[in-house]
């Protein structure tokens, strides 16, 4: 693979990225930690800027938080851009040992989503981790990088041409192949470690986002969904008060949680309900959903009532 010549400055957060929060408030990353205990104090001690919705302006956004935060064991493909060397990039929810990225010996590039990231933007921290595989030796892992200073973020390397398309998997076998860096005992220990916890999770088909998955003895669906905070609870109240909140009988809405910038509504499912039995309801949500987006009208005192309830009910992702 051939170097290119790098590499125009990072884009910083934006205005309106920078949370405007108390130190014992909720820190908007969706920790559920103080933002004194998490970000904030990183921020006091490095400079750190925060980036609440690190993946905007990526295609299929929803799916790169997914692939973050809920997926446990998933990949797909994307593509730098010419200007990066064009190479094909495989995103992986995880990588063996938890790397940050990797070139396996035949030169194919992996990008891995759930590590602990280094600064306040983790499409920075991504971007960095991938950089350094390209310009690694074949064989070689990439560990976290640390807090990186100004360069290029995901949206400036990946082609929007290319959106990421993800395909849940069963347990981590993708990580293996013939290479030796694969079949290491490392490797392979740290395979079982992770497929011994793994969470059966299956990806819907009929809407953008929507993660089945089987925790314990019940089944849940997790969705992420691109639109306003505010406007979108409005929207699940609306529905609420109206008892069309669910999808379908014996399921329930739950609450939500806040991940990178966007919300992600949880629900109950009836018991024994597979990722196909979910496909119908959730479609249907969808378009209930989509109608009352549009309704401007000032919320009821039912839906005022139905919209306190709503905002109770938020989860804490960790």
């Amino acid at each position: 693979m051939g170097k290119k010549s790098r590499r125009p400055a990072a884009a910083t957060a934006v205005e309106g990225e920078i949370p405007v929060v108390g130190p014992r408030e909720p820190c908007p990353c969706g920790s559920g930690k103080r933002y004194k205990l998490c970000h904030g104090r990183r921020a006091a001690s490095d400079d750190v800027v925060l980036v609440t919705r690190p993946y905007a302006g990526l295609p299929a956004e929803c799916d790169w938080v997914a692939m973050r935060e809920i997926v446990p064991a998933a990949t797909g493909t994307v593509r730098l851009t010419e200007e990066y060397g064009g190479h094909e990039v495989t995103v992986a929810s995880v990588l063996p040992v938890a790397w940050a990225a990797m070139r396996r010996q035949d030169g194919r590039l992996f990008l891995g989503m759930q590590v602990q990231g280094g600064s306040g933007d983790v499409s920075r921290d991504a971007a960095a981790a991938l950089l350094r595989a390209v310009d690694a030796e074949p064989g070689s892992p990439v560990d976290g990088v640390g807090l990186p200073g100004a360069g290029p973020r995901l949206q400036d390397l990946i082609d929007p041409a290319v959106p990421l398309s993800v395909d849940v998997h069963s347990g981590f076998d993708f990580w293996l192949d013939d290479s030796e860096q694969s079949q290491s005992a490392e490797v392979k220990a740290s395979m079982e470690r992770a497929n011994s916890a793994i969470v059966p999770t299956e990806r819907l088909t009929g809407v953008e986002a929507a993660y089945w998955a089987r925790i314990g003895d019940r089944e849940h669906l997790r969705w992420v969904l691109p639109h306003d905070e505010d406007r979108l609870l409005d929207a699940i109240a609306r529905l609420h008060a109206r008892g069309d909140s669910s999808l379908g009988e014996g399921s329930r809405y739950i609450g939500a949680f806040r991940a990178h910038g966007l919300l992600v509504p949880v629900w109950d499912l009836a018991p024994g309900t597979s990722v196909d039995g979910a496909e119908e309801p959730a479609a249907a949500f969808a378009a209930r959903l989509e109608k009352v987006l549009e309704d401007d009208a000032p919320l009821t005192a039912d839906e005022r009532r139905a919209r306190a309830g709503v905002v109770s009910r938020q989860l804490t992702l960790r």
